[in-house]
């Protein structure tokens, strides 16, 4: 099991980025990203089982976990201060993990830089239409028309008992018992703290411009064809199944696992998807290396 450190860094706008990492430098990078309500600290289990195969770098995003809020919150900002970190700990070639929020992150730091990407882990990520199912129907109703009426509804979700749903909202109860109300609870603790919570309402709003971006990131899979492992947890109630095969559809290539998971598959199985991703990055390497 390898050693899970947190650091900071300052970014060029004043704010701090706090970040975990684990491995050694010298092997292949992974970049975490993680999506709402979490924070980098969803990563440690799996970050000390790959740290004798991987670099890995997990940064708490702006308002998220220990990181302080932007000045002007946008998914294109979080992706240009992730990457400033990047260049500050000078990564180069590197595999993108995307997960929920962190999806819009991951593609804008990958489709700047598209030779640098080593590959893509794909967990409960949205890139497609077919991605958002009835739920949705209150949030483009939002973005369609951006009423107080509609904001309220649309933001519904960032309550107490909303952000306890993203873990165990229709994941069976016997997978939802191994998670600690702790985890909710302190992403809860967090979401209100000064600034938090405009973060959040900034985030879902910019959420609809990452979506009308959905033909871009098609033709930039499309022409990169970038390696790609899915894990899915199938229990999802925020993302559609139809999602994987829209994926599978656009990387013939990719292996999918879909495991008996919710949302926030590491929080149960993170011990069935580290040998998933470390099989994954050591195929990466070896192509790499030919």
């Amino acid at each position: 099991m390898g050693t899970v450190t947190r650091q900071r860094f300052r970014l060029s706008n004043g704010a701090e980025l706090s970040f975990l990492t684990a491995g050694e430098a010298s092997r292949p990078a992974v970049l975490l990203l993680h999506g709402l309500p979490n924070s980098a600290r969803m990563f440690r289990d799996v970050m000390s089982e790959l740290a004798e195969t991987a670099y890995l770098i997990a940064p708490d995003l702006p308002g998220f976990g220990e990181s302080d809020v932007l000045p002007a919150v946008s998914f294109a900002a979080f992706g240009d201060a992730v990457s400033e970190l990047m260049d500050h700990l000078a990564i180069g070639p590197r595999h993108i993990y995307l997960h929920d929020y962190g999806a819009p992150v991951g593609f804008r730091i990958a489709m700047q830089a598209p030779e640098q990407v080593l590959g893509l882990i794909i967990q409960n990520a949205n890139a497609h239409l077919t991605g958002h199912g009835p739920n949705w129907a209150e949030t483009k109703a939002f973005w369609a028309h951006p009423t107080p009426e509609n904001e309220a509804a649309a933001t519904a979700h960032l309550t107490f008992e909303g952000t306890r749903d993203q873990y165990i909202a229709h994941v069976p109860p016997d997978i939802a018992a191994r998670i600690s109300p702790e985890r909710w609870e302190e992403d809860w603790r967090v979401m209100s703290l000064p600034g938090r919570m405009e973060t959040q309402y900034a985030l879902l709003k910019d959420y609809g411009n990452y979506i009308a971006r959905f033909d871009d990131l098609a033709e930039y899979l499309a022409r990169w064809q970038p390696p790609s492992v899915m894990i899915w947890g199938r229990h999802d109630p925020y993302f559609e199944l139809a999602e994987v095969l829209s994926w599978m559809q656009d990387l013939p290539r990719m292996d999918a696992h879909i495991l008996d998971s919710g949302h926030l598959l590491l929080e149960t199985h993170s011990a069935e998807a580290a040998p998933l991703m470390r099989d994954f990055i050591r195929r990466t390497e070896g192509r790499r290396g030919t």
